[in-house]
């Protein structure tokens, strides 16, 4: 049987292949370890928190539908969960790290999220979730491309460039929660950074010597999509770049009607993706400027965000005044209309290759209705709070999603109300009971003086309307329900509303809160529940092998066991399995 040995082979070789290409999705892993670092991008040494001994940390980049590991050490001296702000999780939400669906990853131990960007697109980034850490850090990016197979709705740009703006204290996260937790404001932040640093010296007087700052460097002529990311604490960013139009192209996974802008307001927690031509002529670099919004500017002078644009024929360094951003910071209607001229490209194909468009939301008919109200943060049994019609949320010791898993009763409260509580406010878990598949309409009024943005894990809803004054029956005449932009994470200006539609066909208990950590902090968040009542593990995956327990289930946890993301995974295993056995039977018919 010598002259079998070469067919034998070669069948071995073809069924290695054939195996290979019946993979269903790539799979992309990672290791994070997370770790504080010493740095200075103000000049002054603090502590922050890094990825891989990187801040900010690295950029996911993966493509739709691919299957994502991300195995996370952590090695603070304190609780972590990492969040995928923005990736909607697709029945998935055991993998959402936020605390009403994940135990925290104690110090000392490790973490394996596995979840599969499943039709999706678009610009987002992770970060910290837990204690105020975000403020210290701990943020990256992350990219899902289109497959091949969709064409973009633009010329593929020569470079991807990611850009994280946000406003920085030097004081560590560790004294920002103290001052929130002794009942005192942040105070005005110390600055602002461009991808981790400090502003570039612009002014001798505003701006220290010796500061790190960000340079980009481009190519003449050519067209780069800069996809920018508030991850600051709280304050909205005008972003511009001086002398260059920015073509707006896409937000939050969602493929936006290209428009030119000179500059653009980035609220906390908000992600776009901005076409830019290097069609200048050189003759110096120039300013690329975050620039705190809706303040009194001259006190707020110093707390801006100065990076460089360098062309490779520069001729000269930047100079003069920074380019001026909108002067209204006493108005914010300029705002407000630059944020309804935000639409829906609905001609563009998405994840899918059919139009991002065809789903007619607004024909489809509303089936629950909440207003949310947000106030300034009041007393609560002697301590500052904030609210959320008032109502202060309190993370209970077991998360909500292992509370169901478990059947355990009395954790949380299914009774969060449809309209702000007319008595005092109270602290407590109360959740949203959302229907699977019903058509939620959110009303998100804003009774405090400074800008808030909210953010729904789990979803892309529709932003149908906003203005000022309070929200009334009557405001839906002005909604849009063609091409308003679907997206994660909408702003709502002071002493105003901004509606939203969310279909709820995604299975899991999903966090709705404001971005801005200090309100955040203090109780400005709920949960909304979505139980198929069918359960099935098409709807949502099963509790991981590898969940974490903790509060009442404590008992449950075992001994950590350490693993790496570039271990082969449970699918892997399969198929490894499967060629193993296929190579037995060929051998075996060939003795």
């Amino acid at each position: 049987m010598a002259s079998s040995k070469p067919l034998f082979l070669f069948l071995i070789n073809i069924s290695f292949l054939l195996i290979l290409s019946s993979a269903e999705d790539a799979t992309f892993s990672f290791d994070f370890e997370v770790s504080y670092i010493t740095a200075s991008p103000l000049g002054v040494p603090q502590q922050v928190i890094a990825i891989n001994d990187k801040f900010p940390g690295p950029t996911i980049n993966v493509t739709t539908n691919n299957n994502v590991i991300v195995n996370v050490r952590n090695k603070l001296d304190e609780n972590l969960l990492i969040h995928w702000s923005g990736i909607q999780q697709r029945r998935s939400s055991w993998q959402d790290g936020v605390l009403g669906t994940n135990c925290p990853i104690p110090p000392k131990w490790n973490w394996t999220y596995q979840f599969q960007v499943k039709d999706q697109i678009g610009s987002f980034f992770y970060f910290p979730s837990l204690n105020f850490q975000r403020a210290a850090g701990g943020f990256g990016g992350f990219i899902i491309n289109n497959r091949p197979v969709i064409s973009l709705p633009f010329d593929t740009p020569q470079d991807d460039i990611v850009v994280f703006i946000g406003d920085w204290y030097t004081r560590n996260h560790t004294a920002l929660r103290k001052a929130l937790d002794d009942g005192k404001d942040l105070g005005m932040p110390d600055g602002v950074l461009i991808n981790g640093k400090g502003p570039y010296r612009y002014n001798d007087t505003l701006v220290p010597d010796d500061i790190d700052f960000e340079q980009i460097d481009v190519q003449p002529g050519k067209t780069y999509r800069l996809r920018v990311h508030n991850v600051g604490v709280s304050t909205s960013l005008n972003f511009r770049i001086q002398n260059h139009n920015l073509l707006l192209a896409e937000t939050e996974g969602s493929y936006t009607v290209q428009q030119n802008y000179t500059s653009l307001d980035i609220h906390v927690g908000q992600s776009y993706s901005f076409l830019v031509t290097m069609d200048q002529n050189a003759s110096s670099d120039y300013y690329i400027v975050a620039s705190a919004r809706m303040v009194n500017e001259s006190r707020w002078k110093r707390v801006t965000g100065v990076g460089i644009l360098h062309y490779t024929n520069s001729k000269g360094k930047a100079r003069g005044p920074l380019p001026p951003g909108p002067d209204d910071q006493f108005d914010k209607t300029y705002s407000m209309n630059q944020a309804r001229s935000i639409r829906w490209n609905v001609s563009a194909s998405g994840a899918r290759p059919n139009p991002q468009g065809s789903f007619r939301y607004g024909s489809i008919n509303v089936t629950e209705i909440y207003v949310l109200k947000n106030k300034a943060p009041v007393k609560i049994d002697g301590k500052r709070r904030a609210t959320l019609s008032g109502i202060s949320y309190k993370n209970p010791a077991t998360p909500i999603r292992l509370a169901d898993q478990f059947k355990l009763k009395g954790v949380y409260k299914l009774d969060f109300p449809s309209n702000p509580l007319t008595g005092p406010p109270r602290v407590e878990a109360s959740v949203i009971n959302g229907s699977y598949r019903g058509f939620m309409e959110i009303i998100l009024q804003n009774n405090d003086t400074k800008m808030h943005t909210y953010h729904l894990n789990g979803y892309a809803f529709f932003v149908v309307g906003m203005d000022f004054g309070d929200w009334s029956e009557n405001s839906r005449g002005t909604y849009n329900k063609w091409d308003g932009i679907a997206r994660t994470t909408a702003q709502v200006y002071p002493g105003a509303w901004t509606a939203i539609l969310v279909s709820l066909d995604n299975v899991g208990v999903w966090n709705l809160r404001t971005e801005n950590l200090d309100s955040w902090y203090l109780g400005q968040e709920t949960y909304i529940r979505v139980v198929n009542p069918e359960p099935s593990n098409k709807t949502e995956f099963p509790i991981p092998d590898n969940a974490l327990f903790c509060g009442a289930l404590q008992h449950l946890q075992q001994p950590q066991t350490i693993s790496s993301a570039a271990s082969i995974n449970g699918y892997g295993l399969k198929l490894l399995f499967t060629w193993v056995m296929f190579v037995c039977t060929i051998f075996h018919i060939f003795q």
